[in-house]
């Protein structure tokens, strides 16, 4: 994998994951168009990077507010911090519940069976695609209302609503979350800041399930030197950089067409995305 590679699936990534539009879709056709293979150790260990960097900008955009939101007042830190708790306790249920059905329904219970096996599959891409602009294009409909709190039933529904989007790559998480908000008579702005909250809480757990994907697929050999080991980092250090330079760039984009009433020019762009898909694969 050369430079512009990484460079490349780096503003894909950066980009796409944190706009409204799945990062995955859009990683999995640039790799496919690239000639390159998902499944290699290194591909993998390289998107769990671009992932840390996108979280790191996500982090810097959004640290400032956060402040001023979550930690004006030991009461407000306490309201959001139970808020973003149970909405990440929803996202595990409903996502792991998810999971679970799809292995015992579609996979026949086969033990060997691991959701990522579904990712390839571009008429499910190209679905959830499709879903996901509609419902950006539905919530942008809605008119926003002044005094509406973030209140307990909001989180968990937003919540299970991010838990619907784990298994199903095509279905954007920030899309889903931010148009849930909507729906549900948030402030755009607050729904944009809790939505990248939970992002900031998810993306931990997403990337560590990757690293231990690939040391139990052997990608990573368990005695592995340590230089070996960052000479297979090192197109991921860069990557890092570039996603996160990247990510703020996206934010600040979707910042601006969200306050400014052209979110549903995202959810017009997904239901392009959606046909794409379907002829590229």
């Amino acid at each position: 994998m050369d430079i512009l590679q990484i460079l490349i699936l780096a503003i894909v990534q950066g980009a796409a994951e944190l706009l409204p539009v799945s990062s995955s879709a859009h990683v999995i056709v640039a790799e496919k168009l690239m000639g390159l293979d998902p499944t290699a150790p290194a591909m993998t260990l390289l998107l769990v990077m671009l992932h840390t960097g996108t979280m790191f900008a996500v982090i810097a955009y959004f640290w400032r507010n956060w402040v001023e939101t979550y930690f004006k007042s030991p009461h407000e830190r306490r309201t959001n911090l139970i808020g973003i708790v149970t909405a990440t306790v929803a996202t595990g249920i409903v996502g792991l519940t998810l999971q679970y059905l799809i292995k015992h329904i579609v996979a026949n219970g086969d033990p060997h069976f691991e959701i990522e096996q579904l990712f390839g599959n571009s008429k499910l891409m190209a679905a959830a695609l499709a879903a996901g602009g509609v419902l950006i294009i539905l919530s942008s409909r809605i008119k926003e209302r002044s005094g509406v709190e973030l209140s307990l039933k909001s989180s968990t529904l937003i919540g299970a609503v991010q838990g619907l989007c784990l298994p199903f790559r095509g279905f954007s998480r920030s899309g889903a979350t931010i148009s849930t908000g909507l729906v549900l008579g948030v402030s755009r702005r607050r729904a944009e800041e809790f939505s990248f909250a939970l992002a900031v809480v998810l993306t931990p757990a997403v990337v560590a399930k990757e690293l231990y994907r690939l040391v139990k697929h052997q990608g990573i050999a368990p005695g592995a030197s340590f230089p070996s080991l960052i000479h297979m980092a090192a197109p991921g250090l860069l990557g890092m950089v570039f996603s996160f330079i990247a990510g703020l760039a996206a934010l600040r984009w979707l910042s601006s067409w969200l306050e400014s009433g052209k979110w549903y020019l995202f959810g017009g762009y997904c239901l392009v995305a959606s046909l794409i898909v379907l002829w590229v694969n």
